[in-house]
């Protein structure tokens, strides 16, 4: 009877004991970003496998997508979050710094140095970016526009890319003059086209007339904006004089980005700038699909040398302009960055830049990946990590080599975070700096009146962030 006694207790002690037991608790992670939406079965679905592969390795996390709006998305994003309604994890394309100097975005950098992957996914600039800026991960390539051209165009101009800023012109020229697309009107083709602002041609033509950077020294050797500068100037000369032959669009200003895009399908312009290798692919996607049964491949142009030298225009690593957050004043932190230290380890780059078996790729019995016609839909939804392999080229090599050349030609910038009360004056100086390359290029000035341009820039602000400039860089 004892014996019994003995046995039952032990019995209900062991019972009760594993009740007891710490059972893994589940943690609900709020997360907002513009390129993900309760909506998109896509998004949705790698959410899950997210979620799946976390609690497999011992963290149960429940990962909430909040619905945001793609247009406006920086100010609605702001709005919220200025009520009071702050996520785990929030993706930044803007208005980031008002929150940090608020206090409500956590520094990364300790985070990072203890990461089991993040640390090793970083490409040279980030490390720079979050040095001076710890607040936003956006572990991507620098973009680094670069322009293409139609392969069976440049065949039938019988040219060699063009390696310096005379052979580019000759280029446009050429595309210009020559009847490619068919029409039977030669000279209405641009050589070159694009839209909003010339950052894009800024990329590779910036190092060429000798616009080293955000900062130079003049001839008495003060700082100054590069956008004040003899060198600017040249280079603002070669824009203007390209559109006034008619190679370079006019209509730039009140280009959108598919304008620019469907001239060059369209056979309206031979070059335009693809503004990361992902999307130079793209670009190759929509020509074929704009010219079915035709066999049309894109071919990468160099970057030029010119009077000022040779290389694609220096990066700034101030800080991020968009990428990843965390709230500062969260109750889960450590959950948060497990879910983007993953998605920088191989597992998680294999979803966010494969998608899935089946869909996006297939594998035969070997283990080989081949990647599906779904695979030109797909895009990553965090992080491109500069140590991840894809098992097959996901790149053409067309792409791979504008990622080869963004990889080969890193120069960082020497622009700096503005404190608040500049703020004014950055965007008043941008505002006149843009509107006189508008005025230049479409000949609505003339050159002749830099001198008047870089005045009314001085007064906008300009003078007074060169003096700040100064106490930064004198350093």
């Amino acid at each position: 009877m004892l014996r019994r006694t003995l046995l039952t207790t032990t019995a209900t002690m062991v019972l009760l004991g594993a009740l007891a037991a710490p059972v893994l608790a589940q943690t609900t992670l709020r997360l907002v970003s513009k390129d993900l939406l309760t909506t998109n079965p896509d998004d949705v679905k790698e959410i899950d496998a997210i979620e799946a592969a976390l609690k497999a390795a011992g963290t149960d996390v429940d990962i909430q997508i909040i619905d945001m709006p793609g247009a406006g998305y920086a100010d609605a994003l702001g709005v919220m979050l200025l009520s009071g309604d702050i996520p785990d994890i929030m993706y930044f394309q803007g208005g980031d710094q008002k929150m940090a100097e608020q206090g409500i975005l956590e520094e990364l950098n300790p985070w990072i140095e203890k990461s089991e992957y993040i640390k090793d996914a970083l490409w040279p600039h980030n490390v720079d970016r979050l040095s001076n800026y710890p607040y936003l991960l956006y572990v991507y390539p620098p973009r680094a526009p670069q322009p293409v051209i139609r392969q069976d165009w440049l065949d039938k101009l019988g040219m060699e890319p063009p390696t310096t800023v005379e052979e580019y012109e000759a280029l446009f020229q050429a595309i210009h003059d020559a009847d490619l697309d068919g029409d039977g009107t030669p000279g209405n083709t641009l050589g070159l086209s694009g839209y909003g602002n010339t950052n894009e041609l800024d990329s590779i033509f910036n190092q060429a007339f000798g616009v080293t950077g955000t900062w130079m020294k003049d001839g008495s050797g003060s700082w100054v904006n590069s956008r004040v500068t003899d060198a600017e100037k040249s280079k603002l000369a070669f824009y203007t004089n390209l559109a006034s032959k008619g190679l370079f669009d006019k209509e730039y200003v009140t280009n959108t980005y598919d304008v620019k895009e469907d001239k060059f399908y369209t056979g309206k312009a031979g070059v335009i700038f693809g503004s990361s290798p992902e999307v130079i692919d793209i670009y190759s996607g929509k020509m074929r699909q704009a010219h079915p049964g035709e066999d049309i491949t894109l071919t990468l142009l160099p970057v030029p040398s010119g009077p000022g030298g040779k290389g694609l225009a220096a990066v700034d690593v101030s800080k991020e302009s968009r990428g990843w957050a965390i709230s500062s004043i969260s109750e889960h932190k450590d959950e948060a960055f497990k879910v983007l230290d993953f998605m920088a380890s191989k597992q998680g780059q294999d979803i966010d830049r494969m998608g899935f078996e089946g869909e996006q790729y297939t594998k035969d019995a070997s283990g080989a990946v081949t990647f599906t016609d779904q695979i030109s839909t797909w895009y990553a939804r965090f992080f491109n990590a500069a140590n991840w392999t894809p098992p097959t080229p996901l790149l053409s090599p067309t792409a791979q080599a504008a990622l080869d050349t963004v990889k080969a030609d890193f120069t960082p910038d020497n622009a700096f975070v503005w404190p608040a009360d500049y703020a004014a004056d950055v965007d008043a100086t941008e505002q006149v700096y843009r509107a006189w390359v508008a005025k230049f290029i479409t000949g609505q000035a003339d050159l002749a009146q830099w001198d008047e341009f870089v005045a009314e820039y001085n007064a906008a602000g300009g003078a007074r962030m060169a003096e700040y400039a100064a106490t930064v860089l004198d350093q």
